[in-house]
């Protein structure tokens, strides 16, 4: 685990939901260097089902050595930020470091959520997020290492990401765009960065989403606070970042990661907006025994065999002209998201033995994910439709190394010479 090296000592943070979870993680992280902390969250009263008050966060960050400032804040009402903005300024003299970390979540699709849902979504996670740090960035220009850190996840635009829950994602990556449009804008005065958990974290919220026996699938919410007070303690121009708590670690020197999971050593769930598909994250669940409170939707190639149609067909041409050759003068795992008529998740491994396809998830992280409808993935592989085009015409949409990408197109004129 990362240890304390005082940068933090003397600074103010003003964390959102800072009552309990992650939000409180970080508070106590910062509170050990000697930090004041404003936990500017809405529950003063004990909540019959979450832990923890602003009250009971405020004497736990004293009794880690730092200075506390409970204040009763709904993000979405501009006088209550406003004056716990003030508030903290009387305090403590200033602000230095914002952390936006109050967010809300319904994980439903367009025709199941509430318009009241929507807006609280959007209230909290977008207007909240742009509400607090317009309002603290005067106070940030004044300080001598400013920085607003938003707990968003990096701006992926698979699909896959948005048509089971498209408010819930539009009004988080909301946060991810303040990030974006920030960062440019005070570049050089105030660092502006994103983080994001490679793994579930065990939260009120995770519990509820992912019901009983989710916990040992996570991590506990102390690595996001380690990672964010890695990134909290680089001077200001580190900026425009978005990161993954792990990732931050492993560039501080951390190895062992096994001290943040709840129970070392079970498998660990992948988190939201990353890699692994919403169904993946499902059945990881149900294997290790959570009964996850949400079900994407059936995909429309659930009625479809997977051993019949046009893309078990190209498939299998596919199986026919790969070899050792072009697994070694490829080197690349491919995903292919397709959508349409014949939608689902297929993968190309060019990377190890003589290669494989099929169906389903990559054995390992894909190096490319190429999303498309199905029928222009059958037109591109017989040759009638060229990557290239696609790509430019909008058809195909690419993630991740652009190289590899690139030297599929020498597979597909072997398939166009195996007359698919």
């Amino acid at each position: 685990m990362l240890q304390n090296t005082g940068k933090l000592a003397g600074c103010t943070l003003f964390i959102t939901g800072a009552s309990r979870g992650i939000g409180k993680a970080i508070a106590l992280k910062a509170a050990r260097d000697g930090a004041n902390i404003v936990i500017a969250a809405k529950t003063a009263e004990p909540h019959p089902k979450l832990p923890g008050t602003i009250y009971t966060a405020a004497q736990e960050v004293e009794a880690a050595g730092g200075k506390a400032l409970p204040c009763v804040v709904d993000i979405r009402d501009e006088k209550q930020v406003g004056d716990a903005i003030q508030k903290a300024v009387d305090t403590f003299g200033g602000i230095d470091i914002l952390v936006n970390n109050a967010s809300a979540i319904s994980l439903t699709g367009t025709l199941e959520t509430p318009m009241k849902k929507v807006d609280l979504m959007l209230g909290i996670n977008l207007r909240g997020t742009y509400l607090t740090s317009k309002l603290i960035i005067p106070h940030l220009l004044k300080s001598r290492s400013p920085h607003i850190l938003n707990l968003s996840p990096p701006l992926n635009l698979n699909p896959v990401w948005f048509k089971n829950h498209t408010a819930y994602t539009m009004a988080k990556y909301g946060m991810s765009m303040c990030v974006l449009g920030m960062a440019e804008e005070f570049r050089g005065q105030i660092a502006v960065n994103a983080l994001w958990p490679r793994t579930a974290i065990q939260t009120a919220a995770m519990d509820m989403l992912g019901g009983e026996g989710v916990g040992k699938q996570c991590r506990t919410a102390d690595i996001m606070a380690d990672a964010a007070y890695a990134i909290l303690s680089q001077p200001k121009d580190y900026t425009g970042h978005f990161l993954v708590d792990e990732d931050v670690l492993k560039e501080q020197g951390v190895q062992d990661f096994d001290p943040y999971a709840v129970q070392p050593g079970h498998p660990l769930l992948p988190d939201f907006f990353l890699d692994e598909a919403p169904e993946t994250l499902v059945q990881q669940m149900e294997q290790h025994g959570a009964t996850p409170a949400f079900k994407p939707p059936p995909s429309s190639s659930s009625a479809t065999p997977p051993s019949s149609g046009p893309i078990e067909s190209t498939f299998g041409v596919i199986r026919g002209v790969i070899n050792e050759d072009v697994v070694k003068s490829t080197q690349g795992v491919y995903q292919f998201d397709l959508s349409g008529e014949h939608g689902g998740v297929w993968f190309l491994d060019l990377k190890s033995g003589s290669g494989s396809a099929g169906q389903g998830q990559p054995p390992v992280k894909p190096d490319v994910v190429m999303a498309m409808d199905s029928n222009d993935f059958s037109k591109m592989f017989s040759g009638k439709l060229k990557p290239t085009m696609a790509f430019m015409t909008g058809k195909l949409r690419i993630k991740g190394d652009m190289t590899l990408a690139i030297k599929l197109e020498k597979l597909m004129n072997r398939m166009s010479k195996a007359k698919l």
